[in-house]
């Protein structure tokens, strides 16, 4: 997958069948470190160069990662056969807790409620992780929600959120074990 335009340029290869290896840079420390974490605990291997106009601000960048991923993730799906279409993890890290549902159903919907400070955590500005996760949700054409139960430390909560999408993602991607085909009633997603 790769997307260029004036303000960014992003390079990304995603294995759904992998084994959490990955490979990121995009100049954003933090950023780096949380896909890291989510390929990690989805088992999926992703390698991806980003290149933005970060002289500006992270906001671009970031976005434009969330549509790279989501658009990745939906081509690497297909048609969703054989998959178990659900997955939900509920992540503690230190005093923080996140919980984490997402449904592979071809409907893009986010339900974000995390509590973060408008400054920098580490390199990272938190306001970006919003617009990361609607560009992936849009792209990707999932329903995902993403509420923190508990909180304190901010590095906590964002590292909390990002390893329970990666345990959601892994488990909704993983093979079916009750169904054949798509997981649906209706026949597709």
């Amino acid at each position: 997958m790769e997307r260029k335009t004036a303000e960014t340029r992003v390079k990304l290869d995603l294995d759904l069948d992998g084994e959490g290896r990955c490979k990121v840079s995009t100049g954003i420390g933090f950023f780096d470190h949380m896909l890291e974490l989510l390929a990690y605990h989805a088992c999926m291997d992703l390698n991806l160069e980003a290149a933005g106009d970060l002289e500006v601000d992270q906001h671009h960048t970031v976005e434009d990662v969330g549509l790279c991923l989501g658009r990745a993730l939906k081509e690497a799906l297909g048609a969703k056969e054989g998959v178990e279409r659900y997955g939900w993890a509920l992540l503690p890290m230190d005093e923080a807790l996140c919980r984490v549902s997402v449904d592979l159903s071809g409907r893009p919907h986010l339900s974000y409620q995390l509590e973060l400070p408008a400054r920098l955590v580490s390199d990272f500005d938190p306001t970006c992780l919003r617009e990361f996760l609607q560009a992936f949700v849009n792209e990707a054409g999932i329903t995902l929600h993403v509420k923190g139960l508990e909180g304190g430390n901010p590095h906590h909560v964002i590292e909390a959120a990002f390893k329970g999408i990666g345990r959601a993602l892994g488990a909704a991607v993983s093979p079916a074990k009750r169904h054949r085909g798509a997981p649906s009633s209706k026949g597709c997603l």
